[in-house]
This record gives C-alpha cells, structure tokens and sequence, in this order.
C-alpha cells in the first residue's frame, strides 16, 4: 500500500491533520492520505478522569477517526518501525495482519509520548496508569472491586489497605483523577451497608513543591489547599522509590500500605520516533523532534511533526518557546500542519508557521471545584468549574458527543454515580509483582493458588515447624514440592531482599500443577 501522505499516530496532532488534509484534497484524499493509528478513536483526554469516576459514559470521551476524517484512509495497527531509506512502515495490524508495509513520498510524526513505569521498582506491576479509555475503565472497576471487598471483610487493618488509594503524580491528570476518585468513592459508601462509617483515604504524591506547575503557584496553592480540606493528603516534594502489591515506599524510607496505586508520571519518548532520529542523524530536544515553525522537521522536505513527539517553535506573546505537550496547541498544529501537507503536494503557494494565541489552562479539583487561568486571568471555585464544563463540551468533537456528555452530566448532578462492575476482576495468569525485602509472599498453612518463579531477588522459606530456612536465588520455581499433603504451602515465604516475582495462577497454575504430577508419576 503506497500514499502520498502517511500520518502516524491517531492522537489530537494527527487526526486534525489528516481531517484537515480530508477536507482540502476532497475525494482523492481517501487515495493519496493514510492516518495509522492503534485505535480507531481519537479519546478527549481532558474528561478521561471523569469516566474513571463514573461521571461519564466512556463511549462520551471518543470519537471514531473514520467518522471525523472523512475522504482519508484510516488505518488501525501498531507501528514497529519506519525505514527512511526506503520509506517504509512496518505495521503490525492485529493477530493476523502483522508486518505490513506501508510506503510514502511524505511522513507525519504524530505518535506522542509512551508510559514507561520501570524507573520505578514495581511501578510497572502494581501502579495503574490513566492513558486510555481503557485504563480509566479497568481503574474504576479497581475502584468498585476494592470497595466490595472491603465491605466483605473485618479486619481493620486489610478494610484500611483496600480503602486506601494512593495517586502518584501532582499534573493536570493527577489532580483531576484524585478528586473523582475521591468524589466517586464518598458518593458510593452509604451504599455499603459495612463501610458507612470507614474512612477512605486518597493520598496524592508530587515530586515537586506546587501542583499544577503548568497554571502557576497561586492557583496550584488554591487547588492544595481545596484538597486539603476535602479530607485528602497531599504529600509534595515526596518520590516514589518502590511500589509492591500492598505498600508505597518513598525515597526517605516511610510508606503507606495501600493496594491501590495510581500513576499519572512515567511519560518517555517514543522508540519509533527515536530509532527515526538515529536513522537520520537528528539530535532530539528531550526526545522531541526539532522542526522548523511550518512543522517541517529540521533539515528534511518531506518529513513532518506536531504533538507531544515534536519540539514545535512557538511564539507566545512575542516571547519564542517550544510549544508544551497540550492537547489545545496539538489540536491547533494538526491543523495548520495539514494545510501546509496540502500546499506542498500541490504547489499552492508558501508554507505557513504555526501561531497561536495561548488561551490558558483549567484542570477540576472534583466537587463542583476547579481551578483556571483563561487570557492571564486567575478563577478558581464553582465558577472555574462552570468554566471547565462549557470550554471543553464546545471543544468536544461531534455533536453526538455533546449531547451523550451533557445528558451524562445532568444525570450525575440528579442521580448518584453507576456502581456496575462492567469488568470483571482480571485473570492475569502470568502476573509479575514486586516485593521489597522482608515482605511475605505467603503463609505457612495458606492454600496453594499460585505457583511462582524467582525472576530476581531471593525467598525465604521458614517450615512450619521452626526448622532451617532456606533462601531460594533468582531463577528457582516454587511450586508443589513446598506443600503438604493438604494442599496447603508446608513453609512460610518472604523477600530475604528486594525482589521480583512471577506469579503462576489461574489455567496456567492448573496446567502445570497436572503436568508436573504427571512427570513425578512417570519417574515413579
């Protein structure tokens, strides 16, 4: 397959582009311009939160790329790799489409920034990110499931794990996600006949001293101090060292026991973009591709970029800066970049820099709060948070989508927000945890559920009976031999260090369980 124009990505730089280029080639557009992206919708990240929070439908925050950029050619896979001296793109399109080419005259780099949360030990295994759609759904199943298994049990000190909820990450995304979590949880305790009386706990944790760096101080301190007196902790200037299934550990050595964590931080560049800037010789700014003010990448006629991925030149107010990763100067990129594409494939004259006059920045607080700066002026309160509702209903794509989002927002402010478990807890058969050093695996006498393999680290195994422990190094399997006749693990098992785990349960758990049966029977 071969196009004049290949847009990579689908995020907000990438379909205003490809629905800009849609628009000025007309019919022909549907030939000559492709849009890749790896899902065929393009997600309104400013209200991902609230469908965490189950203020809306999640069906209200995407709209269909094929719907929103007509007369271009939409394609739905993961990029693996772009070969510039070929101009190819290796396109892996799902189980039975994989390595798929793709050719072009003209590339648009649109492909945005990845989460990668294994700076952190454990971060990657038990912290939830809020990237997509489906994150803010498999988030807010976490939250039900935690509050129903809370209500079952009676233990004080297992109810306070499970009610306590820890975001990692003080941006726009942390704070919005930390107020509707903490709305939807306190909104849904009297429908807990155990939990009308317990305590939920919502901590935040910022690296830096102020929130919402990106509004300025004051309004950063009006939203700490909002949050502060709805009942959450706010802990700033605090890091996040190790993260394990029951517990957030900090640089300074404290912790909180929580089974929830949330993380908003771990943005990384792109390896498809820079494997691209290697091939090309191009130094990036912090990951980000240098191009010109028309979005044409430094030094190349026929390779362009806008979005997170690009250091796109920007003067704000007679002051020249690289455009920060917003979705209302991506939005506006795409299209100014779409008509420049259209200009150089048809000769229609000179290319155009990208200006913008910046609007400012709103980010809710949860409550009917929130906090904004709007052409340098400063409000915060209910008045912020009407604000916040209307800019971002009239950015929101379709009209189909402003009337599912107005009627899901009236509804919230009647009716008490859904509790349908619309997923089912996970059966991760092969699950990587992460356990700090003295933390129990499992107890002497527990019955067997899991098998599970050393990756790094070490185990400790203490018999029931107080015999001689024994460690067991990275690379060792802990399976039936450890347990009695019952069923039941024979020993105790704890961390003798820092350690990464592997956990064997569900079908595979059984599969292996038969299999190694089977072997012992045979060697017998």
């Amino acid at each position: 397959m071969h196009y004049d124009v290949v847009i990579a990505g689908g995020g907000f730089a990438g379909a205003y582009c490809a629905k800009t280029l849609g628009k000025l080639l007309g019919k022909s557009g549907a030939k000559r311009v492709a849009l890749i992206a790896e899902r065929n919708v393009l997600v309104f990240q400013p209200m991902l939160a609230e469908v965490a929070g189950s203020s809306l439908s999640p069906t209200a925050v995407v709209n269909p790329l094929r719907q929103l950029c007509r007369d271009v050619d939409v394609l739905q896979g993961g990029i693996h790799r772009i070969d510039w001296a070929t101009k190819t793109i290796t396109l892996d399109g799902g189980r039975f489409t994989r390595n798929h080419a793709v050719t072009f005259d003209h590339l648009v780099l649109t492909l945005g920034s990845v989460t990668d949360l294994s700076r952190v030990p454990g971060m990657a295994d038990h912290g939830r990110p809020m990237k997509s759609v489906a994150d803010a759904l498999r988030l807010r199943s976490t939250l039900i499931n935690r509050l129903e298994e809370a209500n079952l049990v009676e233990d004080a000190t297992i109810r306070a794990r499970l009610l306590t909820f820890v975001v990692v990450g003080g941006g726009y995304t942390g704070v919005e996600t930390a107020g509707q979590v903490q709305d939807f949880l306190r909104g849904s305790l009297k429908f807990y006949a155990n939990l009308r009386e317990a305590r939920i706990r919502v901590v935040l944790v910022h690296g830096h001293s102020s929130l919402l760096a990106e509004i300025g101080p004051k309004l950063g301190e009006h939203a700490l101090a909002v949050l502060k007196k709805r009942g959450m902790e706010v802990l700033l200037s605090t890091r996040v060292a190790e993260a394990t299934a029951s517990k957030v550990i900090f640089t300074d050595g404290s912790f909180i026991e929580a089974h929830t964590i949330i993380s908003t931080i771990g943005n990384a560049p792109n390896p498809v973009v820079l494997d691209l800037c290697r091939q090309l010789g191009i130094e990036t700014d912090k990951g980000r591709v240098p191009t010109e003010a028309t979005m044409l990448v430094r030094g190349q006629t026929q390779l362009w970029s806008a979005g997170d991925c690009a250091a796109v030149p920007w003067n704000d107010r007679g002051e020249m800066k690289v455009s920060p990763p917003t979705a209302q100067l991506a939005l506006r990129q795409g299209v100014q970049m779409g008509r420049n594409v259209a200009r150089a494939l048809t000769g229609g004259g000179a290319l155009r820099p990208f200006t913008y006059r910046y609007m400012g920045q709103l980010a809710t607080i949860g409550e009917r709060e929130a906090v904004a700066e709007v052409f340098g002026f400063h409000f915060s309160g209910f008045f912020a948070w009407w604000m916040w509702r209307t800019i971002y209903l009239a950015k929101l794509p379709g009209v189909l989508r402003k009337l599912r989002v107005m009627i899901d927002w009236t509804f919230e402010l009647i009716f008490p927000r859904d509790l349908s478990l619309l997923l089912p807890p996970p059966d991760e058969i092969v699950k990587p945890i992460h356990l700090e050093k003295g933390e129990t695996l499992f107890a002497s006498g527990d019955v067997c559920r899991a098998f599970y393999y050393v990756k790094r680290g070490g185990v400790r195994l203490q018999p029931a009976g107080g015999g001689e422990p024994r460690v067991l190094a990275a690379g060792t399997i802990i399976d039936q031999a450890e347990l009695d006749a019952n069923g039941h693990w024979g020993s105790g098992a704890v961390a003798a260090e820092s350690s990464d785990i592997v956990v064997i349960r569900g079908r595979a758990h059984e599969m292996l369980q038969s299999e190694l049966k089977l072997t012992s029977r045979r060697a017998v």
